[in-house]
């Protein structure tokens, strides 16, 4: 059974840091692209960053640039994302999806979606 597990969420002042993990399970990551997606309250989901099967990052949220990056450890078959300086705006629900090599923007083009881990950033 294929299966995406994140992990890492919390609650964190404003400025900490996180670092998210999506862990594989009955395939291996290497040659998917995993985007990170988040959603906040009342909001639609939305992507963050993806990075795909060779290793290039898509960025689709301009918020987090200089602050979130995403890497990837085909040996330990798990995405990570690094998330310093959060601000409240950066709480939501994060998910990781999987799709096959190449980065996508859209949601609808992910196959395989995890079930998300909660991050709050609140004083």
């Amino acid at each position: 059974q294929l299966q995406l597990v994140e992990s890492g969420g919390g609650l964190v002042q404003p400025g900490g840091s996180l670092r998210l993990s999506c862990a594989a399970s009955g395939f291996t990551l290497y040659g998917y692209a995993i985007g990170w997606f988040r959603q906040a309250p009342g909001k639609e989901r939305e992507g963050v960053l993806c990075i795909r099967g060779g290793g290039g990052i898509a960025n689709y949220a301009d918020s987090v640039k200089g602050r979130f990056t995403i890497s990837r450890d085909n040996a330990k078959n798990t995405v990570y994302l690094q998330m310093n300086s959060l601000k409240p705006e950066d709480t939501a629900i994060y998910y990781c999806a999987a799709r096959d090599y190449y980065c996508s923007g859209p949601s609808s083009t992910y196959d395989y979606w995890g079930q998300g881990t909660q991050v709050t950033v609140s004083s």
